[in-house]
């Protein structure tokens, strides 16, 4: 069946793989987003030919639509992150495709909501910010919300027998381990960023890669789960799969266990939010057992890597601990990758930070961007 798709952050990784996966099925591309990268966005319109386009850089934006003038069929270009709302918001496709990196996707994920879409989120940190605010607007106005990242697509999967899902009783979260697994805090003093860039398993933009170093991408993660599938903290469980072939598991009240494997390639989870609840053929490769000499399981360590354990503190607070600690994470990471504070300062600026107050409580939107640029205050007043 033929679908629209809107997909904010087209030019990121998940957003080129999105698009691999909307060419395999034939999808029409209803509107595009990306933050600057001109030449990309210019190649993907030209092929998907799409209604919109928004660049969330303005100068970015003037030169997608200098370089359109003139073109028979040129999309609408808007720009800026009322822009990327405006476009999440229009009547036109089936899916919100959302793959914006960090707290710059939560209002374009609840206009997409509040405007009646089916959303397809890559965007974790809309429900590590505001898990309240987009739960809350799923269930209100009655659409779907389709995990995109490959763990929580493996326990949706894992899910569908709605029986079955009754009896849930345990998530077992997979985490490949980064990096630097089975290292200690010594020997990560003196990592750098093209030390932290080194994924074993995926290919990821830097912002992700670096979680995954830390662990603040599992700890994030495990923030998600507790939204997504209305668990409680302690039902969630991080699981060390170093070779990424189980993607997450799930536990039930009889203790047996249901796992979702394939190759760590992102187009089977996207290719699953965009067809749900069916399958088709795509363009990722097949599992080959020939080739599989083991699947091995180690534990998460949190006491080496605080972010994991920051984000345990933080969900089991409440409110908005979470949302503190993702901006800290977000300064940091940007300052780390900038070469300006160390490795090991990630964690210990987010852990800082969730330990600064109580942060239990309701909240609003606004108040979730306050607590956001409060937490990269901190974090620039303490390193």
């Amino acid at each position: 069946m033929s679908k629209r798709i809107t997909l904010l952050g087209s030019t990121g990784s998940i957003g080129t793989q999105s698009l691999d996966v909307i060419r395999a099925q034939g999808y029409e591309v209803f509107g595009l987003a990306a933050h600057s990268s001109v030449d990309k966005i210019l190649q993907q319109v030209a092929e998907f030919h799409p209604s919109y386009v928004v660049m969330v850089d303005p100068d970015a934006a003037k030169a997608v639509e200098a370089r359109l003038a003139g073109t028979a069929g040129a999309p609408r270009v808007l720009s800026g992150s009322e822009g990327l709302v405006e476009l999440a918001r229009m009547d036109g496709p089936d899916v919100v495709l959302n793959a914006v990196v960090g707290i710059a996707g939560l209002s374009s994920t609840l206009a997409a909501i509040e405007s009646g879409h089916d959303v397809a989120l890559a965007n974790k940190e809309s429900l590590v910010t505001g898990g309240h605010l987009v739960t809350e607007a799923v269930k209100c106005h009655g659409v779907h919300l389709l995990p995109v990242d490959s763990e929580h697509s493996a326990i949706f999967q894992c899910l569908q027998d709605a029986e079955s899902a009754k009896t849930l009783t345990k998530v077992l979260l997979t985490a490949s381990g980064g990096p630097f697994f089975g290292m200690k805090r010594e020997e990560l003093a003196g990592k750098t960023r093209h030390d932290a860039l080194k994924h074993p398993n995926w290919a990821m933009g830097a912002k992700i890669t670096i979680d995954s170093a830390t662990l603040m991408n599992k700890g994030l993660e495990l923030i998600e789960a507790v939204w997504l599938f209305d668990l409680p903290p302690e039902k969630v469980q991080i699981v060390v799969q170093r070779q990424s072939i189980i993607h997450s598991m799930v536990q039930f009240s009889d203790n047996s266990i249901l796992a979702q494997l394939g190759v760590p390639d992102m187009r089977i989870p996207i290719q699953y939010a965009l067809t749900w609840p069916t399958r088709v053929p795509g363009p990722a490769p097949e599992l080959d057992f020939t080739t599989l000499k083991s699947i091995t399981f180690d534990v998460a360590d949190e006491e080496t890597f605080r972010c994991l354990a920051a984000c345990k503190k933080a969900i089991g607070k409440g409110g908005l601990a979470p949302c503190a600690a993702n901006g800290a994470n977000e300064e940091a990471v940007r300052l780390f990758l900038e070469d300006k504070i160390g490795f090991l300062d990630i964690g210990r600026l987010v852990e800082d930070v969730v330990d600064s107050d109580r942060f239990g409580g309701s909240y609003t939107l606004a108040d979730v961007y306050e607590c956001d640029r409060a937490a990269r205050q901190y974090v620039l007043s303490h390193v």
